[in-house]
């Protein structure tokens, strides 16, 4: 470990002392994170009106990487609780501004020339600052208005070492901590290190908003800021220079300039369409990352965090914000087990009845808006163990804040009357010919593994049945001649009828299984009845 590194853990460990997180993590006298008996005292510290405030103050002290990973647990109510994630929301992102000598020497070396004759103009001044950059306002030689973002010198280095040792800590406190085990740190913060590093790349997010630009080219009424590439590194990065109004200007105005009524409907339907369409939608869409521009259009800013859905996962949300919608419990438990977010374990009569309680209480009366019932569903969730998908909280997140957005704008606006209709829409593909027809050649390759280690799976099994290494628990008595051979029957039987699914030889995949679990079930009867 190098001077620096112990220097480092030194402050943070007396960071923890201070502000009594030395306990929580089981530290003994000698500073070391080991196990003891002393759980009761762990939950009812966790219990204490102050952690929540201690812990804020503590990652505000530590710096950047520990107010980023602050500004990450206040998204995930679902892990830290709310109490904790409610207080991390106030974090403050900010610090000391560094000064233009800085600024102009790092944009020199990124861009590869002079200041001077990069830009026709380079304000001195800066217009925004926070822990990782900050923003000065420009304008090209070729005319353009630009507002450049700078990354501080040495961010990476800092933030790369911490990391090193939140890691370190975690893997430590979940070794040994039975508490924390359960809302698993290792894994927090392996999500936070790609999120952070994602961050720091300024690559990344023009990236994004080349994207989610294409995504809205045809849409006039939504405008992302034009990149200008040559004057984009991975820590400087150029964009249109946006004037428009704040939304709290906006929501205070009176007279005709804006047409609040279309600005809501306009805000939904395009954050709809990020999440049901794309699959790319704005991670953090709060009031100060939109613009009202010119002629009622809505610019989105700040597209560093990005979430992304892959096709099938769009179509299962899909599926969840229908049945959502439509008040279908049982339909919602079956899905969410579907996507693995409920274990098949989990206790569903009871979580029947919580889900019962909640649309009652939420739906009790004619509801035009989410009005916090998301953020009840995500607090059920966490009461039944269940750690959600950082995507489906990120997205939980995004919609709350644009339905409160579009709220303002029209308090009429009815949001689950635009959800239900695109998102069965999307959910429909399911059963599309088209979308089967599109899947079919890696179901063909899938197929084709399967196929190709069937022989080997069938030697192994066989193996295991001869030296007795192979358990098989089922609801029959196989020790019974009858039963094991109706078994076997109804397998060969069922497996023929079936006329539908993909085709393998000619037959069925499933009724492949079915001739295979049979041959299996035959050599088990053989073995236990013939040859014994």
């Amino acid at each position: 470990m190098d001077n620096e590194t112990k220097e480092r853990l030194g402050e943070i460990r007396d960071a923890l002392k201070k502000y009594g997180f030395d306990k929580l993590l089981g530290q003994t006298a000698k500073s070391k994170i080991t196990p003891g008996d002393d759980s009761e005292d762990l939950r009812e510290l966790l219990l204490d009106d102050q952690i929540p405030i201690n812990l804020r103050l503590m990652l505000q002290d530590l710096g950047t990487t520990f107010i980023k990973l602050g500004q990450l647990l206040s998204t995930r109510p679902d892990v830290v609780g709310d109490r904790i994630a409610s207080e991390l929301a106030n974090l403050q992102d900010d610090n000391p501004a560094i000064s233009y000598g800085q600024v102009k020497a790092i944009v020199e070396r990124e861009l590869n020339g002079k200041i001077e004759d990069l830009f026709e103009d380079f304000s001195q001044q800066h217009l925004a600052t926070a822990s990782i950059g900050q923003v000065h306002e420009a304008k090209l030689i070729t005319g353009e208005r630009v507002a450049v973002k700078i990354q501080k010198e040495g961010i990476t280095d800092k933030i790369d070492l911490d990391i090193r040792i939140m890691k370190y800590i975690a893997t430590r406190a979940d070794k040994w901590n039975a508490d924390l085990r359960k809302i698993n740190l290792p894994g927090i913060m392996d999500e936070f290190d790609r999120s952070i590093h994602k961050e720091i790349d300024y690559n990344n997010e023009f990236m994004n908003m080349q994207r989610i630009e294409s995504n809205f080219e045809l849409n006039e009424y939504i405008h992302i800021p034009i990149t200008y590439p040559r004057y984009c590194t991975s820590k400087v990065l150029t964009m249109e220079f946006i004037e428009g109004a704040n939304l709290n200007d906006v929501y205070a105005s009176t007279g005709d300039e804006f047409d609040k009524k279309l600005l809501a409907k306009n805000v939904l339907d395009s954050y709809l369409q990020q999440l049901f369409i794309d699959g790319f939608f704005h991670g953090d869409p709060h009031p100060g990352n939109v613009k009202i521009m010119e002629n009622n259009v809505v610019c989105y800013l700040d597209e560093g965090m990005m979430g992304f859905f892959d096709e099938k996962f769009k179509r299962d949300l899909s599926e969840v914000m229908v049945l959502f919608v439509d008040q279908d419990v049982d339909g919602l438990i079956n899905q969410l087990m579907y996507m693995d977010i409920l274990d098949y374990d989990i206790d569903t009569n009871s979580l029947r009845r919580d889900l019962n309680d909640l649309f009652g209480r939420y739906f009790g009366v004619q509801l035009n808006r989410f009005d916090g019932v998301l953020e009840a569903l995500l607090s059920l969730m966490q009461d039944y163990g269940v750690i959600l998908p950082n995507e489906v909280v990120t997205m939980a997140r995004g919609l709350s804040m644009i339905e409160a957005i579009a709220h303002n704008l029209d308090p009429e606006i009815d949001v689950f009357a635009s959800i239900k209709p695109i998102a069965a829409q999307i959910a429909k593909q399911r059963v599309n010919p088209r979308q089967i027809l599109k899947g079919k050649k890696s179901n063909a390759i899938l197929y084709s593994h399967m196929l190709q280690s069937l022989p080997k799976l069938l030697t192994r099994t066989i193996h295991k049945i001869e030296n007795d290494e192979l358990q098989f628990h089922l609801e029959v008595d196989i020790t019974d001649k009858v039963s094991i051979v109706a078994l076997i029957s109804a397998l060969i039987i069922g497996s023929s009828v079936v006329s539908f699914g993909p085709m393998v030889f000619d037959m069925p995949l499933i009724s492949l299984i079915g001739y295979i679990i049979a041959i299996i079930l035959s050599i088990i009867g053989m073995k236990k009845f013939v040859l014994k």
